[in-house]
C-alpha cells in the first residue's frame, strides 16, 4: 500500500463562513480513509492522559427554548437545591441520553 501525506492548513476565521477554498480542502481530508491521513506530527497521548479529561469542558451546545410541562413534585426537586434548575434538568436529561446512546454503540 502507497502511503500519500497531504498537509492541511487550517486557518482560523473567527466565526467567518468557510471560504469555498476551505470547504474543498475538508470535503477532500474527509473523503480518504482514516489509514490514509498522515498523523505523524501529532503524537499519540499515553493511557494516562486521559484520566483526568474532563468531558464537554469546552463544549457548548446551542440552547433552544422549549415550553415544557412537568409534575409539580418534579419541578420542586428540581427547584429544591437553589438557581440553576433548569441546568440541573438539561445535565440530568444528557446524562440519560449519552447512557443510552453508549448502550446502543
Amino acid at each position: 500500500m502507497r502511503k500519500t501525506s497531504r498537509v492541511v492548513t487550517v486557518e482560523h476565521n473567527h466565526g467567518k463562513p468557510l471560504t469555498a477554498k476551505q470547504k474543498r480542502e475538508l470535503a477532500v481530508l474527509a473523503a480518504l480513509p482514516d489509514d490514509r491521513i498522515d498523523t505523524s506530527d501529532i503524537p499519540e497521548l499515553p493511557p494516562d492522559a486521559w484520566k483526568t479529561a474532563v468531558r464537554g469542558l469546552f463544549y457548548r451546545p446551542i440552547k433552544q427554548a422549549v415550553s415544557l410541562r412537568l409534575d409539580a413534585d418534579i419541578v420542586a426537586w428540581l427547584k429544591k437545591p437553589g438557581q440553576g434548575y433548569q441546568t440541573r434538568a438539561n445535565r440530568i436529561l444528557r446524562e440519560r441520553m449519552l447512557a443510552e446512546t453508549r448502550k446502543r454503540a
